[in-house]
């Protein structure tokens, strides 16, 4: 079957196209408004951007209000945020924070989670996650959605990584399967990482980008 997203005309029950992409990893992303009020979010339209300086993206539609979203506003306003991985041990603390709370709600309270402060940005970053990345605003690009709206596309700078000791393996490795991060499919499904596999890949060129190096000249 194929279908054209704008007439929408698949026939079926669900729309597909959120199935067609996955999994998407979880940016559980902590921000401060301009009153210090903690916010914290779930966004599936989440991912790095290159490594030598490492990059990210969020994306987010704007609210029910066509208001765009309380991280996006503080972001945009305050010019900082944290990346959170989100677990499955973590699953329903995500799942609370991703209600659409008004700006002036502590989702980290509302979530029973505790606050670690961070060190070069002012968000607090979630203690119980096993990976948080401190970024700084870089730039925004509006997507223009159906005529009217408009996706939110935030990039940021990672200026500090925190990784738990507990979570790295005797060879200097992140230990992804003792984690079990947390990702979106579609609908309302998610996956956790509970299996992987090494393939090496046949260009040693390209082994050092795969292998996050910092490229030399």
């Amino acid at each position: 079957m194929y279908y054209d997203p704008e007439k929408n005309d698949h026939g079926l029950k669900w729309t597909p196209f959120k199935s067609c992409v996955v999994p998407r990893p979880i940016g559980w992303i902590s921000t401060l408004g301009k009153d210090g009020t903690p916010n914290l979010a779930p966004y599936s339209q989440f991912q790095n951007l290159g490594f030598d300086p490492p990059y990210v993206m969020i994306a987010a539609n704007q609210g029910l209000d066509g208001v765009p979203k309380n991280t996006i506003v503080n972001i945009e306003e305050t010019r900082e945020f944290v990346y959170n991985m989100a677990t499955y041990d973590l699953r329903e603390a995500v799942n609370i924070t991703s209600a659409p709370y008004p700006p002036d709600v502590d989702e980290f309270e509302a979530a029973g989670l505790e606050k670690a402060s961070s060190v070069r940005v002012k968000p607090y970053r979630v203690a119980q996650s096993p990976v948080q990345l401190e970024c700084e605003y870089t730039q925004s690009i509006k997507i223009p959605l159906n005529g009217k709206d408009a996706i939110n596309l935030i990039i940021g700078k990672v200026l500090l990584i925190h990784i738990k000791d507990e979570f790295i393996t005797p060879e200097g490795k992140i230990d992804i399967l003792k984690i079990r991060p947390l990702a979106r499919m579609g609908y309302y499904d998610y996956t956790s990482v509970e299996s992987m596999f090494e393939m090496k890949v046949p260009n040693p060129i390209l082994a050092g980008g795969l292998e996050g190096k910092r490229w030399t000249v």
